[in-house]
């Protein structure tokens, strides 16, 4: 492996410690309910900070955009929309699963669809697979499904041995099978994600051309992507609000400082989830002509940062010595995997 693909899995890594980590803030959150801390996490993460970033990075990224064929736009556009289902259902996962394991049921099943659907569709893994690079990255993903289903056996031991005090401190929603049925959805539907930075990356080329820095291009890519995320996000969380009479939220709190704080916290989390694709996008540009391998690694990190996490919150607290070892030896499998995922773009 040589210094450029070195510096990208560790860009790609810091990535994932932001993204493992932006749901850290929601448990500072009071009196709220899940969609009204979700829209305005979603208002940060999905244009606030793509846009602040773009006009950081690619000032005139307006008028580049319209150079672009419109054909383009609008598939990364829908694409994103596509990805909003996937990421509410990832808010639900964790609501109802907790960190540590609503990232390695959800995400665990994105990287084995987020590494493989991209290059399936362009041909890329066809060639990879004439050489042990293709065999490798074949590899890289059954192991990382056998650390995903071993991380859910481990929750399922989990939810059953777990009871009372213990389970109601960790998560005092939790429930298993509707986290589960959220899991698979993120599944279904979240590999557009991948799907739309590959298809995103004509336009990251436009970018490039009239000057910008190949570290920051798909930072447009994003703001681009995400913006088809929000008018998901926006249509789903105004459904529940009015449903759930919980609209009332953004202008009520236990008090004006804990009305403040939510906001705060609700936008803390926008901006780590956001700041891994800042870290994700120099980290792929390094990563040489199979970038989709960057996918999977960002993924499967994320998985092990956020298990930490769940750990450092409690919410193993309670079980049998045997889940601990499960749970670890889930999170060390992902961690192969995700290394060979990574190093098969290289071989």
């Amino acid at each position: 492996m040589n210094l450029t693909i070195l510096t990208g899995l560790l860009l790609i890594s810091a990535g994932a410690f932001s993204a493992g980590s932006f749901a850290i803030p929601f448990g500072k959150i009071r009196g709220w309910k899940w969609e009204t801390y979700w829209f305005i996490y979603s208002l940060g993460a999905y244009t606030l900070f793509p846009l602040a970033a773009c006009l950081i990075f690619t000032p005139g990224f307006i008028g580049i955009y319209k150079s672009v064929p419109a054909d383009i736009l609008l598939r990364v556009f829908m694409l994103g929309a596509v990805y909003g289902i996937g990421n509410l259902s990832f808010g639900l996962s964790l609501r109802y699963l907790g960190i540590s394991l609503g990232y390695a049921l959800s995400l665990g099943l994105i990287l084995a669809l987020g590494t493989l659907i991209p290059p399936i569709l362009d041909g890329r893994l066809k060639i990879m697979i004439e050489s042990s690079g293709g065999n490798l990255l074949i590899a890289g993903v059954v192991i990382a499904c056998c650390g995903i289903a071993l991380s859910g056996v481990a929750g399922y031991l989990k939810d059953r041995k777990t009871t009372g005090d213990n389970k109601q401190n960790a998560n005092p929603e939790f429930n298993f099978v509707k986290g589960l049925f959220a899991a698979i959805l993120v599944a279904i539907t979240g590999s557009a994600m991948s799907l739309g930075m590959e298809q995103g990356i004509p336009v990251a080329g436009y970018f490039e051309k009239s000057g910008t820095d190949p570290l920051f291009t798909t930072i447009p890519v994003m703001l681009l992507l995400l913006s088809g995320t929000l008018v998901t996000t926006i249509i789903w969380c105004l459904f529940l609000g009015l449903r759930n009479r919980s609209l009332g939220d953004y202008f009520s709190g236990e008090t004006p400082k804990a009305l403040t704080g939510n906001y705060l916290f609700s936008l803390a989390g926008g901006l780590l989830w956001f700041m891994q694709f800042i870290f994700y996008g120099m980290g792929k540009s390094k990563m040489g002509p199979f970038t989709f391998t960057s996918w999977g690694i960002l993924v499967g990190l994320t998985i092990v940062f956020a298990t930490l996490w769940g750990l450092y919150r409690k919410e193993w607290k309670g079980v049998s010595m045997r889940v601990y070892i499960l749970m670890i030896l889930s999170m060390l499998i992902i961690i192969l995997s995700s290394y060979l995922i990574g190093i098969s773009g290289s071989i």
